[in-house]
């Protein structure tokens, strides 16, 4: 017998996704996929018939999720309900259903048949983008097209079977769908051998606190239903089989996040404010208006960082200007914020759907992507800068132009942004007096020239994602070389104090919306620079101004000092790591780091 082999305790490490220390019982979840028969019509009288079978399936799928929306909403209200929706507008998308009609009709196909051909379409469109948010998108298609295929064979399985109320889910993959189910049926965590952070299930185990794992690789293959679980969603680790002593670690630890958490909560609408006085504006970055109230109830100020790439992302069409208005109205008049950034569009063209002629870059990291491209598709620009000057008469609005590399780009915008204003004003339509212009600084030659810029704008925001890839020639996708991505590398810090540095002498504000600004360890080393504002995921708020609050601008400025003094970003991490468990050791945890 092998029982003891399996039996064996050990650590899994993954990325964690919603963080939290939860101790169970592995329940192994499969989920049911169809067995899908695939075969040619016999003649063309069949095809009216299969596209009226395929059409009742999307009719029964879309009945199923509206069904766990309305229990979800009876359970955590509104604010996760906004991914069970994009699943809903999947299943209505034209050109979803049009391609599937199209390949019946065509190639005298069944309906299974065509919906896996149209699932295959999507996906190669998707591996094209280099953007890591938007290609693990497809996992959205591809869980509407197994479900839509499971009622197309007639199956009625249920999408979480009832489980015990202590029970980890694991599991290859999850839907956003079957993620919220867990929600429902008080699953306690999970852990998938699939899955990034910014996948829309991280999203729905973030807003609907279950504790998760993600990208775990072969968690399916190691662990059997009814083994010993314990997931730590912070560190982004599974014990499997923990011994007692292990046990009582981690219910110590489980004990210690509660408390931590209803602490960290009681800082979120205090302001971020030093024991020696110094202000720093604290901004939510959002991608979905549904994030707003989460961003409030966490403390943030304003909108640092409003995404709009997914108003265009899987359309048939290009979205109206009344589509634009909508969403940027409800951003910059949303109860209890100060202010919204709306950064204008920051993709290729080569993620428009409505455009497949586009090529492929070699490279589209640094191709025709964000400013030079709505500079290049002036018309299509136009309609965006029309929305947000309507949205900015219904409060603070600030725009921002991404992957400015030089003056010439940010006068052309400029222009074309006070054209569309006065062409506004001529009409009738109200627009916003005080309208703020700024710009993303994630592009080294901006660092070098941001004199020059600083002359033309009302504020910086530092990208840092893209600027530390950029100045480091690092891939932060490939994950070959992803441990060369270092926020502390002495350049980086020298390029993000130029700003910092530079904009304050030209009178201007300065920000970060880029990973950096969220990660509590960062935080003594920007207030040392003296930022002005600090935008992040709003889950990170509460902890970010714990540490401020804790913090003084004489200490940070004296630790900034011994930082820059170190030649190696090892140094300086290990010198950031010590420094930061020492003043906050309720805050910075070994397994954190």
């Amino acid at each position: 017998m092998d029982t003891d082999v399996e039996k064996k305790s050990f650590v899994l490490k993954g990325i964690g996704v919603s963080p939290g220390i939860v101790i169970g019982k592995a329940f192994l979840y499969d989920r049911f996929d169809a067995q899908v028969s695939f075969y040619k019509l016999r003649d063309k009288s069949l095809v009216n018939k299969e596209i009226k079978r395929f059409k009742a399936a999307l009719k029964e799928s879309e009945k199923q999720l509206l069904k766990v929306k309305n229990e979800l909403f009876e359970l955590a209200g509104r604010e996760p309900m906004y991914i069970i929706d994009v699943h809903i507008m999947i299943l209505k998308d034209k050109m979803f259903i049009n391609h599937t009609v199209q390949y019946i009709r065509d190639m005298l196909i069944n309906a299974e048949w065509a919906l896996k051909m149209t699932i295959d379409r999507y996906r190669e469109i998707f591996e094209k983008v280099e953007d890591e948010y938007l290609k693990s998108r497809v996992s959205d298609i591809h869980f509407v097209g197994q479900r839509v295929l499971r009622n197309l064979s007639g199956g009625r399985q249920e999408e979480v079977p009832k489980i015990d109320g202590k029970d980890i889910i694991i599991a290859i993959d999850l839907s956003p769908a079957d993620t919220a189910q867990m929600m429902i049926n008080k699953v306690q965590g999970f852990a998938t051998d699939m899955g990034g952070k910014t996948s829309h299930t991280a999203i729905v185990a973030r807003a609907v606190a279950i504790p998760a794992v993600v990208g775990l690789e072969s968690i399916t293959k190691l662990v059997r239903t009814n083994d010993d679980i314990i997931i730590d969603g912070a560190a982004g680790l599974v014990v499997v089989n923990p011994d007692p002593e292990m046990i009582k670690v981690y219910e110590d630890k489980q004990r210690h996040f509660q408390q931590a958490q209803e602490d960290y909560l009681r800082y979120a609408h205090l302001p971020a404010l030093t024991v020696d006085d110094y202000k720093v504006e604290i901004g939510g970055n959002i991608e979905f208006i549904e994030e707003i109230p989460s961003a409030v109830s966490h403390g943030a100020e304003g909108i640092g960082l409003y995404r709009t790439e997914f108003i265009y992302i899987n359309k048939e069409k290009l979205p109206t200007e009344e589509e634009h208005f909508s969403h940027y109205k409800s951003v910059v008049s949303a109860e209890g914020l100060q202010w919204a950034t709306i950064r204008t569009f920051d993709l290729g063209g080569d993620k428009f759907y409505s455009d497949p002629k586009l090529a492929k870059e070699m490279n589209p990291q640094m191709g025709l992507r964000a400013i030079r491209f709505c500079l290049k598709e002036v018309e299509l620009f136009k309609v965006q800068l029309r929305a947000i000057a309507r949205a900015s008469a219904f409060g603070k609005t600030r725009i921002m132009f991404p992957m400015i590399s030089g003056i010439e780009e940010l006068r052309e915008a400029k222009k074309i942004f006070c054209e569309v204003k006065r062409d506004l004003r001529a009409q009738g339509i109200p627009v916003g007096e005080d309208i703020e212009i700024g710009i993303m600084i994630e592009v080294p030659s901006a660092v070098v020239i941001a004199d020059e810029l600083a002359k033309e704008v009302d504020f910086f925001s530092i990208g840092t994602n893209d600027l530390i890839q950029y100045a480091l020639a690092i891939d932060r996708i490939n994950e070959r070389v992803t441990y060369l991505y270092e926020p502390l590398h002495p350049a980086v810090l020298r390029l993000i104090k130029q700003v910092i540095d530079i904009g304050h002498g030209a009178g201007i504000r300065v920000a970060m919306c880029g990973e950096m600004a969220g990660e509590p360890v960062y935080i003594m080393i920007l207030l040392g620079l003296e930022i002005d504002e600090l935008s992040m995921n709003p889950l990170a708020i509460p902890k970010v101004k714990k540490v401020i609050r804790g913090s003084t601008l004489k200490e940070s400025k004296e630790l900034l000092e011994k930082v820059m003094a170190f030649s190696s970003a090892s140094e300086i991490r290990e010198f950031v790591n010590n420094y930061m468990r020492t003043r906050f050791p309720d805050e910075f945890q070994l397994s954190e780091q």
